[in-house]
């Protein structure tokens, strides 16, 4: 059923079976590319990339063509590109596993096995992104607060953080303006019925007004 559309009994490669998978590898790149789009927030020369990845790979493979040795070299080349690149979030590294991954079956011919696939991934990662299964009762989130440095902020919001947050850790601390001002990092996690205003208000009665900071950006998404 999964059978290569690649004679391997002959010497060569045949040029329809080159090009039906290439077409292949190009469609099925801008099916992850869209999937991609609709579930997570990313730029336009990532779908570019996750739409012309499949054919590379395959490229890449049809270059091979079997030769051990030759795998091998090309595995330390993918090693290089991914070292020397700037790493992304989870979502977009599995996104470009899943079009190496469809770009590798393709180049061994194998293509109602890599659009069975395909089906099946897009499929689950629609469903997941779409559900509450996965979802967190409280997402971690950056507060970034400024104090005099006059003043002792050892234990100076616990009653803020008791009152508006279930977890509160200081994970840095700098000083700033010529060591007038230090800036406080937090990672803390909002109840559900906190009030956000009211949270940053009471924190701005107890820095005598100073910068306070709260980012909604987890750390999974700044990985």
């Amino acid at each position: 059923m999964f059978n290569s559309v690649f004679d391997t009994s002959s010497a060569g490669l045949n040029i329809t079976s080159i090009l039906m998978c290439s077409a292949v590898a190009i469609a099925l790149g801008l099916v992850i590319a869209f999937t991609h789009m609709k579930t997570s927030r990313t730029s336009k020369n990532f779908l570019i990339t996750l739409t012309i990845l499949p054919l590379l790979v395959e490229v890449v493979m049809l270059m091979v063509n079997g030769s051990l040795g030759t795998s091998i070299a090309i595995l330390g080349a993918f090693g290089l590109i991914r070292f020397r690149s700037i790493a992304g979030n989870s979502k977009e590294i599995s996104s470009v596993f899943f079009a190496m991954a469809i770009g590798l079956a393709l180049g061994m011919g194998h293509i109602l096995f890599a659009a069975v696939i395909t089906v099946i991934t897009v499929f689950l990662i629609l469903i997941l992104s779409k559900t509450n299964i996965f979802n967190l009762s409280s997402q971690p989130q950056t507060l970034q607060i400024v104090v005099p440095e006059d003043l002792d902020y050892t234990h100076m919001f616990d009653a803020e953080f008791k009152k508006y947050t279930t977890h509160h850790e200081l994970v840095r601390s700098k000083t700033t303006n010529m060591g007038s001002l230090y800036q406080l990092t937090y990672e803390v996690n909002l109840k559900k019925s906190a009030n956000e205003k009211e949270f940053l208000d009471a924190v701005r009665v107890k820095n005598s007004n100073l910068k306070v900071l709260l980012s909604h950006v987890s750390k999974e998404e700044q990985i």
